[in-house]
């Protein structure tokens, strides 16, 4: 009905250019939105406001001859011109109550439309390295890209999930080098593991093993070879543990040779990345693409890009380095792409695979990045802008960090000495339902404490529990039907549906009428928070309405009106969490 009332505008306004009460060079921005306060009507829109200075009358005036230029509509019963100028609609009961009809004939496509009109939009998000498994910061990333998808889709948009896969750089060869360490001490080779290594009992020592049972003592040497000369670890006098693992890395690289190293390297890569891909999968977090950052090299994508910006004078040299001129896009400095040394920078690829993304045809860019990603953005932007691309079509929303609390004392993480708490573990104990749901109660940059107590309970505190109680709670009438063999004339109750006039029954009709709306604004806005938000009030007033009147009545047409009314609140339920990665279970 909104869009419907948007058009009556926009044809009384184009009557009124017709007859000259406007200038044909009037382009109103048409806004209307649901009304608080029933008192007000349905529906409000503010278009004589902000047209006013340009007719050249003042807004009251205006907001009447719009009402008056309306084309009549039957479901339209009358306009009222409030305040200053904001013109309020109001709308039949037949129409209002025809919403239950819609919701039981689409079913799970109700709410769903078409405005993203197919558009390609790319999302890129959790893009964790794969250096251990995801913990419980990861989730929360995970869950909010997996539903800002499914809204995208559910309006329309032509949606793409990517995972980024940082298989390249520094983190990856600690990683193959600490894989190493524990598959030489499996073979008894005593040495003292690095203070900055992987040092996780679990997933670590499993890998190094595989790589014992497959490849026996193929990859072993003695203590001496490998710790000869190399810089020493904290805490000696002189130590310095970023030194001491790059000399083991170089080292390890030297001994094993190209084809050995790679073998240890892929074996962590591979594996720790398909319990990546399971661990998503079963949290309900598809991707349709694994981008690897190895392949921006085989492809000669980051030599394309820096002489992209080379040849549009963005590039400069200093002192045997590449630096990008990120301050003339608004960066508060600098950044160097390419190394004294020949090297690319992660800033470097950062820029090849943006570039890549935008000649891929993407209409729109969504990165989710952790909010301690905060300082890219801006040079991010930049290397947009310099490659000739529109930086608006980027967007970059940054997730907090869930906190995680258990038995109300704050757990710490940390992937390097291996005591963290996995994305997995968390979904074991709360369950994926919970998890999800938690996960995108609020705005993404805004700061969460995940309360496992609260996640657990079966209580009416628990939201997702409270809403999930709502479904089922209606398959326990539907269920009650049957043991009195009795039907649910659906037809029936359509016909009937204006016998539902309990100030119950007609609050949950005007929530209903507005999901749809919530979708579209959580759809383009990336707010999965607010479909939350509206389906803990529509489960509010249900619950309300189910404890202050009976459904299963002896008067069939109340009954089946009523019966109609509570499957369509059903229905949206079910639509509203399986947007949100959320089962409907029918029994609690």
């Amino acid at each position: 009905m909104k869009h419907k009332i948007e058009d009556l505008i926009r044809q009384a306004i184009n009557t009124l250019i017709s007859n000259g009460t406007l200038d044909h060079s009037v382009s109103p921005t048409i806004q209307v939105t649901r009304t608080k306060d029933a008192t007000h009507g349905d529906f409000a829109s503010n278009v004589a406001l902000t047209l006013a200075k340009a007719a050249g009358k003042p807004p009251r005036e205006l907001a009447q001859a719009i009402c008056d230029a309306l084309p009549e509509d039957h479901e339209l019963v009358k306009t009222e011109i409030a305040g200053p100028g904001f013109i309020n609609f109001f709308i039949s009961a037949d129409t209002s109550q025809n919403i239950v009809k819609m919701i039981l004939a689409q079913n799970e496509d109700f709410g769903r439309s078409s405005i993203g009109a197919g558009k390609k939009v790319q999302i890129e998000f959790v893009s964790a390295n794969p250096t251990g498994p995801l913990h419980v910061g990861h989730g929360r990333g995970a869950a909010y890209g997996a539903s800002v998808a499914s809204l995208m889709r559910a309006v329309g948009f032509d949606v793409d999930c990517e995972y980024y896969v940082n298989d390249a750089g520094r983190q990856m060869n600690i990683l193959a080098t600490s894989i190493w360490l524990r598959y030489l001490q499996e073979h008894g080779i005593e040495l003292e593991f690095p203070s900055n290594g992987y040092k996780s009992d679990a997933y670590i020592y499993d890998i190094a093993r595989q790589l014992k049972a497959e490849h026996d003592g193929a990859f072993v040497f003695k203590a001496d070879a490998v710790m000869h000369d190399i810089h020493p670890d904290e805490p000696a006098e002189d130590g310095d543990k970023e030194l001491h693992i790059d000399g083991l890395i170089e080292r390890a690289q030297d001994l094993l040779g190209e084809a050995a190293y790679l073998t240890i390297f892929n074996a962590g890569l591979d594996s720790i990345l398909a319990d990546i891909r399971q661990d998503l999968e079963e949290f309900g977090v598809p991707y349709e693409y694994w981008y690897s950052e190895k392949s921006l090299e085989q492809r000669d994508l980051i030599n394309t890009a820096v002489e992209q910006l080379k040849a549009a004078g963005h590039i400069y040299e200093e002192k045997g380095a590449l630096w990008f001129r990120s301050t003339s896009f608004g960066d508060e400095k600098d950044r160097v792409v390419i190394r004294d040394n020949g090297q690319s920078t992660y800033f470097a690829s950062d820029i090849a695979y943006h570039m890549d993304k935008f000649q891929r045809g993407y209409e729109r860019v969504i990165n989710i990045w952790g909010a301690d990603h905060h300082g890219y953005v801006p040079r991010v932007k930049a290397a947009i802008k310099a490659l000739g691309e529109d930086e608006s079509k980027l967007d970059i929303l940054l997730v907090q960090f869930a906190i995680l609390y258990r038995s109300g004392k704050r757990v710490q993480m940390s992937t390097r000495s291996g005591s963290f708490v996995t994305l997995r573990e968390l979904r074991e104990e709360v369950g994926n339902d919970a998890a999800r749901f938690f996960y995108v109660m609020r705005k993404c940059e805004q700061h969460m404490d995940f309360d496992l107590d609260l996640a657990k309970s079966q209580s009416n505190d628990n939201p997702v529990y409270y809403i999930q109680y709502a479904h089922a709670r209606v398959c326990s009438v539907l269920n009650q039907l049957k043991e009195k063999n009795l039907q649910h004339d659906i037809e029936k109750g359509n016909e009937h549906l204006a016998e539902l006039t309990e100030s119950h029954e007609t609050e949950l009709i005007t929530k209903l009428a507005t999901y749809p709306d919530v979708l579209e604004k959580a759809a383009i806005n990336a707010e999965p928070h607010s479909l939350v938000h509206y389906l803990r009030e529509l489960a509010n007033l249900f619950h309300t309405y189910y404890n202050a009147h009976y459904f299963i009545v002896e008067d069939d047409a109340v009954r089946d009106a009523r019966l109609n009314l509570i499957r369509a609140t059903q229905q949206v339920i079910h639509n509203g969490l399986s947007l949100l990665g959320v089962s409907s279970p029918e029994s609690m």
